[in-house]
């Protein structure tokens, strides 16, 4: 077949066309893709297959187009942006959780089958009482980022740290206490919609949160004791603080999540947990009464709200006593086979055997208690505080304000317990109280009290939500070692060897994670609009080494209805729908310019409306149309910019909403 040709442009104009696939075809086996990232990967499958060499003079072209296709910005940016979210939503958590593995900091000996602890302070689940004016939806994405957090955190912990057992040191909600009974309204009027029903909803979020991933570590402790998670232990924001208690708020509490006073026996050390919110209105002025709470001798009013934690900690080492003997009974394996008697007793009273002794097996016992207890004021907390390290690095001072717990209290609220009640509690614990865990600060704080007997040592540990005024939230591990006797029930350790490590192990950072996510983002914005500009104002004409005058295109304008001048040329005009006319059966272009106007060599035989340009839809073989008036410029710039940040974030935002589920 042959081609005629005006007498103007030689033989080598003639555009070639490759046609292409179009982008929007994708092959079954990617249907399960989102949309966005089927495109994205048929575009550049469409790419290499256009760029396929025909022979090998075209092999160096097709390189270099391959090269312009997938090193481009935006391929650029999409890759940072994986590296990045996968940083942040992946590595951070890992490797914070690998630092705190047990082998990496405990020192037992070698055949030591220690007992690991984990404790878990203020999670403080996320409710409207937390940010009564935050607006939705910032409201709501603070729920749903807090509890992904408190989820990603605890269910790593349970999955590579496994710890024996899991105690919570109260808090476990933020308005808890707010939050209407069956019987009794909010304390505060614009709380009074929030029924019983949404406390109980809360308490599925809970155990969502905490319960299902620790079922699902079905794992038996080394020592063969059992796993435990114990959070019955209330706060001042579960149950209000003091006098500000509601009895039936307390009594719903317990009945979800158990007795706040007990005694349980855990890797041979005997744990005491008491509920002090409630202890804490025995030193304060009864408002029915006017006096002191502990003065009211009037049978006549309902029990005060102190009376239950003082009454458990008369009977405390009948409790102890109890728990120790039938630890004792389990190294010996008889706890097959025990007699019980048969009398009635007080539901919230646990049944004692008239033939275990009174005294103690002398087990290391460990205090917890949600609020702090008293210390003189400016008493330092220690270099691994957060808020405010120590004011000096090389002394240690024995008063630093800054580094200290605030002897304060309010609404609801106190930092630290009385100097009564802090006694009161010590004293009837027991004579070897010999480590205490607190909560309540949020923030990390470790003194040893001087001025009880036995001296024990006191951790106030770090809230485990990013959002209780903590960058770096946190938990205690805790490892106890006590191997006993089965037969006395004494310790085999030589001397006064310590029987417990403990290890504070710090969470990321969330909230620096949300700043670097919005550098990358500013990032991303300034340099996509760099190129716009660069593209539609600087970047050089396209070259036309091949003598090719046409777009390389394989998508042809519609010819067929327009009408041309048809002067100098043959009776043979235009002719099908390709818009040329042959002679002899070949085809020519057609003129459209007449008199002095110069063709314009790079469309001349088109419309100005007919110039091709890039769009998503079409991926042709061709190079867009310069704009040459500053408007058009402008237009330029903006589309492409919109057209990049549409291309970034179609792959971005499905990435990152998957590693956002699959957590």
């Amino acid at each position: 077949m042959s081609y005629a040709y005006p007498r103007n442009i030689g033989a080598s104009t003639l555009p070639s066309f490759t046609p292409s696939k179009s982008p929007r075809t994708v092959d079954h086996p990617w249907s399960g893709f989102p949309r966005a990232a089927k495109q994205w990967i048929a575009e550049g499958a469409d790419s290499l297959r256009t760029a396929r060499p025909r022979n090998r003079h075209d092999v160096r072209r097709s390189a270099v187009l391959v090269f312009k296709r997938v090193f481009t910005i935006a391929n650029a940016v999409i890759l940072l942006w994986v590296l990045t979210l996968w940083w942040g939503e992946r590595t951070v958590f890992r490797k914070s959780i690998e630092a705190c593995a047990w082998e990496n900091w405990e020192s037992w000996p070698q055949d030591a089958i220690p007992h690991h602890v984990a404790f878990i302070a203020d999670p403080q689940l996320v409710d409207p009482h937390t940010y009564p004016g935050r607006p939705w939806p910032l409201s709501s994405l603070t729920v749903q980022y807090t509890d992904q957090y408190l989820r990603r955190t605890f269910s790593s912990i349970q999955h590579d740290l496994i710890p024996d057992s899991v105690l919570f040191l109260g808090d476990l909600f933020d308005g808890g206490r707010e939050w209407a009974t069956s019987t009794t309204s909010s304390p505060e009027d614009r709380y009074a919609n929030y029924k019983d029903s949404f406390w109980k909803k809360e308490f599925g979020r809970f155990m969502k949160i905490f319960l299902e991933p620790w079922l699902k570590q079905n794992v038996s402790p080394l020592d063969g004791r059992g796993r435990r998670l114990i959070a019955s232990l209330p706060g001042n924001h579960d149950l209000g603080f003091a006098y500000g208690i509601q009895e039936p708020v307390r009594d719903r509490f317990e009945a979800y999540f158990g007795q706040g006073n007990r005694v349980d026996v855990i890797g041979n050390h005997t744990f005491i947990s008491v509920d002090t919110v409630s202890l804490s209105a025995m030193d304060q002025p009864n408002p029915q009464t006017g006096s002191s709470s502990s003065s009211s001798n009037d049978e006549s009013l309902p029990p005060p709200i102190w009376k239950e934690a003082a009454d458990f900690l008369d009977k405390v080492p009948a409790y102890r006593a109890k728990a120790e003997m039938d630890e004792l009974r389990m190294l010996q394996k008889q706890h097959d086979g025990i007699q019980f008697d048969y009398r009635v007793v007080d539901v919230k009273e646990p049944a004692i055997h008239d033939n275990i002794p009174n005294t103690p097996l002398q087990l290391p016992a460990i205090l917890l208690t949600h609020v702090p207890l008293y210390r003189k004021p400016a008493t330092p907390c220690g270099p691994l505080r957060e808020r405010y390290p120590p004011s000096s690095a090389t002394e240690d001072l024995e008063e630093d304000e800054p580094n200290s717990l605030r002897i304060a209290g309010g609404y609801q609220y106190q930092n630290v317990l009385t100097p009564t009640i802090s006694t009161e509690v010590v004293s009837k614990a027991g004579p070897n109280v010999v480590q205490v865990y607190s909560g309540d600060d949020h923030d990390y704080c470790e003194l040893i009290h001087r001025e009880f007997n036995g001296s024990p040592n006191e951790i106030t540990v770090k809230s485990i939500s990013w959002a209780m005024g903590v960058r770096k939230p946190g938990f205690v591990m805790t490892s106890l070692w006590n191997p006993l006797d089965p037969h006395t029930g004494e310790s085999t350790l030589k001397g006064s060897s310590p029987t417990i490590q403990n290890h504070l192990c710090l969470l990321p950072d969330q909230l620096s994670i949300f700043i670097y996510y919005a550098c990358t983002l500013l990032f991303t914005v300034a340099v996509l609009l760099m190129a716009s500009v660069y593209h539609a104002f600087f970047a050089p004409e396209p070259p036309s080494s091949n003598g090719s005058l046409l777009p390389l295109s394989d998508r042809r304008p519609d010819l067929s209805k327009r009408q041309y001048p048809t002067s100098g040329m043959s009776s043979s005009t235009l002719s099908g729908p390709g818009g040329l006319a042959g002679r002899g059966g070949g085809t020519v272009l057609p003129r459209r310019y007449s008199g002095a106007q110069p063709p314009q060599l790079a469309y001349w035989a088109l419309d100005q409306d007919d110039i091709l340009t890039t769009t998503s839809k079409d991926k042709g073989l061709y190079r867009p149309a310069r704009a040459h008036g500053f408007r058009q410029k402008c237009a330029h710039m903006t589309g492409n910019f919109v057209k990049s940040i549409r291309v970034v974030a179609q792959v971005v935002l499905p990435v990152y909403l998957f590693l956002i589920w699959r957590w």
